[in-house]
């Protein structure tokens, strides 16, 4: 692995014109302002730890303000028609793609991602505006003859209201517009608390949708560092209506319970603990470029990362080797620097907890192949490392890592390989690469797990349900299924019309 530290001229210019220039309040009711309290608070760049923007910081006063413009603006937000929704969205997607480079950087600059990661996230992330401006005007309904024929059944779909949205901070954008994109093509107002350590894209997409047509108090931005006193009012006020969450399974337990007292409608998108199984008779140029995919893309700071690397006996010698080779060419850098594969983790804790799980490894017998070490320097960087031979008591086969750490543990045959990859409480993703079609599709109906990437590392796509099983969470993001989530079912009984 070799390091770099060389960040052009342009970006440093451009930088520090859009730090210049991006709001950085409190957004509520189509209005920037400051906190109730007047408090702020610092945003880090993780490859320096130097601060790069103050943010308003919401407190209690403020979300309940949010909530009230919500709360006003939802019966009008329900009431546009469905194609004015959908072309409010379709351009705000314009106007977001129109600001790729812009967004791509802020995201580097407060998350620590590569720059070409961070364009390929407004990418995927824009997507969610497309697809949702386009489900905006399908929204199901259905009329039909009751089975004894004695009355009609019309059922029809309205705004689930006003929405409490919560982001994480390792896809600062996408995470804000498969949330937002559904609510407002269901005709749903809402309250976004994006991450403590990523406010700043969240501030910029919200420019975004408000320069697109999005109506004051339909959406509404409340950055904080006391989440849970910011949030916990909105979940006790009878006017909200529906909680999204993407967050650790920790969290998620919490928040449902908090969620319980009004009984809202819940969207839990949680933790992983992603197997990732290679069969004697994979492709293994597949498998290694699969593995890098599904292991250092962002870093590994991804619920959707491969956590347990599950390589069979026969091919695990050759496998190591090959990942080994490929690991070893990772360039390692600030994410705005040239050909950068691995930014920094996003914080300091984060890479202690990291580095943590490496060496609670070591101590139960892994071997390191590759990395293992915190650098000297500024920054919060960790090494892309591989690790073989864990024990069973290993943390990091029960703990998410959420780092570049690849640990490969061998299986003798398929029925040891799915007990292995379903021993876990979560079940978000998994990966299988096999050539056999009958193994894949075995491996679909066995392995508990919400989504499967089946000789591919990367699966991601709003056209397709995102969630898992188990303690991973509830319901689905993205696809026509995102929308019901944000969606209530109304059934008419009608008499016969023609008795």
């Amino acid at each position: 692995m070799t390091t770099t530290t060389d960040i052009p001229e342009d970006l440093r210019k451009r930088q520090e014109q859009l730090l210049g220039t991006l709001s950085t309040g409190l957004y509520i009711d189509g209005t920037w302002r400051e906190a109730a309290s007047g408090k702020r608070f610092d945003v880090e760049d993780p490859a320096t730890g130097e601060v790069i923007a103050t943010v308003a910081d919401a407190g209690a006063e403020d979300a309940l303000a949010a909530l009230d413009a919500a709360h006003r603006a939802q019966e009008g937000w329900a009431r546009t028609p469905p194609r004015e929704r959908s072309e409010i969205l379709r351009r705000a997607f314009e106007l977001l793609t129109d600001r790729a480079e812009d967004v791509a950087l802020l995201m580097t600059l407060e998350m620590g991602k590569p720059l070409a990661e961070s364009r390929g996230e407004v990418s995927y992330g824009a997507e969610f505006l497309r697809w949702f401006a386009e489900e905006a005007v399908r929204t199901p309904g259905r009329y039909s003859v009751a089975p004894d024929g004695k009355s009609r059944v019309l059922v029809t779909k309205r705004p689930v209201g006003p929405s409490v949205l919560i982001t994480p901070w390792n896809f600062p954008l996408a995470m804000g517009t498969r949330k937002i994109g559904p609510a407002l093509a269901a005709g749903s107002t809402v309250v976004l608390k994006p991450a403590r350590l990523t406010p700043l894209t969240s501030l910029l997409l919200a420019e975004v949708l408000a320069d697109g047509g999005v109506p004051p108090g339909v959406v509404n931005v409340v950055p904080t560092t006391t989440a849970g006193d910011t949030t916990g009012p909105l979940l006790a006020d009878p006017r909200t209506r529906k909680l999204s969450f993407t967050g650790s399974t920790e969290v998620g337990r919490s928040l449902l319970a908090d969620a319980a007292g009004q009984v809202l409608r819940t969207s839990m998108e949680l933790g992983g603990n992603a197997p990732f199984l290679v069969f004697p008779d994979a492709d293994l140029d597949a498998a290694v470029a699969g593995a890098m995919a599904a292991k250092f893309r962002n870093g590994g700071e991804a619920c959707t990362a491969a956590n347990r690397f599950l390589v069979h006996q026969d091919v695990a010698e050759e496998f190591t080797a090959r990942l080994v080779e490929q690991v070893r060419q990772i360039t390692m850098g600030p994410g705005t620097a040239e050909g950068v594969g691995l930014g920094p983790l996003v914080e300091a804790k984060q890479r202690q907890k990291v580095a943590d799980l490496v060496d609670d490894a070591v101590a139960n017998g892994a071997q390191v192949l590759l990395g293992g070490q915190v650098p000297d320097g500024p920054g919060w960087f960790y090494p892309a490392t591989v690790l073989t031979g864990a024990g069973p008591d290993a943390l990091l086969h029960r703990q998410e890592i959420f780092g570049p750490v690849v640990s490969i543990t061998t299986f003798a045959d398929e029925a040891e390989a799915v007990r292995m990859a379903n021993d876990t409480e979560l079940g978000l993703i998994s990966f299988v690469f096999t050539t056999s079609l009958a193994r894949g599709l075995r491996m679909a109906e066995v392995l508990q797990t919400g989504m499967l990437g089946l000789n591919s590392g990367v699966i991601s796509n709003p056209a397709a349900p995102f969630g898992g099983v188990k303690q991973s969470g509830l319901g689905r993001e993205g696809s026509h299924e995102g929308i019901e989530e944000y969606l209530e079912t109304v059934y008419v009984g009608i008499a016969d019309p023609h008795a």
